[in-house]
């Protein structure tokens, strides 16, 4: 830090396996990406190259490697494998991750119709070669998934092979753990941590209301996800109070 304040909470250190900020990459230039990188490498953990962006994107083998040796933990968004399963590529799609030598997947059924144990074996297939991140919610706003349909997914997925979940918000942060105006659906987050380790669960939260909402429940290490590039200092200060919406939140008034 650039100099010292009483009160602020302690962070997890990089490599960490909480505390972790992902940060969704919908089609960066080269440029741009060197910029996040020089203004924010050391808060994030994840990078996501945002659902089927890496078909498009111009210099996408240079700008893997980038992230790389950034040391995020970089990979394909949940689409893109849907997209080749729904093809009937999965083989294809393995031979993508040794192309670009992804160490990181994405297993998700946000946009199609998939048994569940489908899903897990496609985890524990992928398990073998990279590590998984497996995302559970729908991309429909109209389909609502009960909150023992979540834990019990969530905890499948877990045992499957999955490092962590990903509860599904969208880039938006209008679906899934959110209502369609953005409020967190507070009664599903609630049970859902009664049976699923917090640590394992990287909530979706692209809004500023969502992400103070998580950090006041969870701490300055709550998991948070779909982070544009341009907020992750924003979001730094939220987690450890030096911001206006958790300012109070972390002051010891007692000394």
């Amino acid at each position: 830090m650039n100099y010292s304040l009483n009160d602020i909470p302690e962070r997890s250190a990089k490599p960490r396996n909480f505390g972790m900020t992902m940060v969704m990459d919908k089609g960066l230039s080269l440029r741009e990406a060197e910029n996040m990188i020089s203004a924010s490498e050391a808060y994030i953990d994840f990078l996501k190259l945002g659902f089927g962006t890496s078909y498009v994107s111009p210099n996408l083998a240079e700008k893997i490697k980038l992230y790389k040796e950034a040391g995020f933990k970089t990979y394909f968004g949940g689409t893109l494998f849907e997209a080749f399963v729904i093809r009937n590529q999965f083989e294809d799609y393995i031979k993508l991750l040794e192309k670009y030598e992804m160490e990181y997947v994405e297993v998700s059924d946000g946009s199609i119709e998939m048994a569940h144990d489908d899903k897990c074996e496609y985890i524990r297939t992928l398990s073998k070669y990279v590590t998984v991140i497996s995302e559970v919610g729908s991309k429909d706003a109209e389909k609502i998934i009960a909150p023992y349909l979540w834990i019990e997914q969530m905890t499948a997925e877990i045992e499957a092979g999955s490092y962590k979940v990903i509860a599904e918000a969208r880039e938006s942060g209008t679906v899934g753990i959110f209502r369609g105006s953005g409020e967190v659906r507070s009664g599903l987050v609630d049970e859902i941590l009664t049976k699923v380790p917090k640590d394992t669960i990287l909530w979706e939260a692209p809004q500023k209301a969502q992400q103070v909402w998580f950090i006041k429940l969870l701490g300055a290490n709550v998991n948070l996800g779909n982070i544009a590039p341009n907020e992750v200092i924003p979001l730094e200060t939220l987690r450890i109070g030096l911001r206006g919406d958790t300012f109070d939140l972390f002051l010891n008034r007692n000394k």
